[in-house]
């Protein structure tokens, strides 16, 4: 990858702490992919399906393979030379677990969808609510790991001035927001205001955060792949404007949370709407 690409990163953002010190290491070398690779073989990675995990050249994949499907029936992972796809290399680092089981989700529901298309005169087109929910996931969720019921409540009626200033001691003690979609973290790197990401609530215990950062976000990885696997849609996330995280931007005081165009008021007729 161009140096270019890489001079947009600040890797002192708060969000970027999870796979800060993977980036590190891959960044010693001269070539990111090489070393991506050494490390999902030293981490014995596999898919659902029990293939070696490692990077392939974009131009590996098949004509007419969807994506998805290659890392399935071969584990390898087709990656340019770009942010969004040196981002996706590093949650499957980070987060395997998680990361598989959206992939499984994929490739099953892109295998039933072209059973279904066979069996009818029709072309389905369609790729299904649970292949939809996975790719948001995928791209543009967030884990918000709280241990305080009524934080996340006023998360999910988008009180944004009593969560992120009247509580704002509270949750930084009781919350940990952890950028997971790889699409969100490119967003990221050229940070704005509207920046919203779709969040995935994981309710944890006070002593949690008690725990080292790494060994956090291990057990939260066996934790929402667990519960990816039971099944979901894209009515289970909740907006979550990032950008008004305490820390994650400057000048958050009461008029920049005023902004209703990024911060929005919960539509009464929808419940968890992105």
């Amino acid at each position: 990858m161009s140096e270019q690409f890489f001079s947009k990163i600040n890797w002192e953002q708060p969000w970027l702490l999870p796979i800060r010190d993977i980036a590190y290491s891959v960044l010693q070398q001269q070539d990111w992919k090489p070393e991506i690779n050494r490390l999902m073989q030293e981490q014995n990675l596999s898919n659902v399906a029990g293939h070696a995990l490692h990077c392939i050249p974009q131009h590996d994949l098949p004509e007419g393979v969807q994506y998805e499907s290659h890392i399935y029936s071969t584990g390898g992972i087709p990656t340019r030379d770009n942010l969004h796809d040196f981002f996706n290399a590093l949650m499957w680092l980070r987060f395997p677990q998680i990361k598989k089981i959206l992939n499984h989700i994929q490739a099953v529901e892109i295998k039933n969808r072209a059973e279904l298309a066979q069996g009818s005169s029709q072309h389905n087109s369609q790729r299904g609510r649970q292949r939809d929910a996975a790719t948001l996931f995928d791209e543009n969720a967030a884990l918000w790991m709280c241990s305080d019921p009524s934080l996340t409540l006023a998360l999910q009626q988008h009180t944004w001035t009593d969560i992120f200033l009247t509580r704002r001691d509270e949750l930084e003690k009781h919350c940990e927001v952890v950028v997971f979609g790889h699409a969100l973290l490119e967003k990221l790197t050229s940070p704005y205001k509207a920046i919203t990401a779709h969040a995935w609530v994981v309710q944890v215990d006070d002593d949690w955060f008690d725990q080292p950062d790494s060994q956090r976000w291990d057990q939260v990885d066996q934790l929402v792949s667990q519960r990816l696997q039971q099944g979901f849609d894209s009515q289970d996330f909740t907006p979550l404007p990032v950008m008004g995280l305490p820390n994650w931007c400057e000048g958050q005081d009461i008029q920049f949370y005023a902004n209703q165009q990024v911060f929005r008021p919960l539509r009464t007729s929808t419940r968890n709407e992105v």
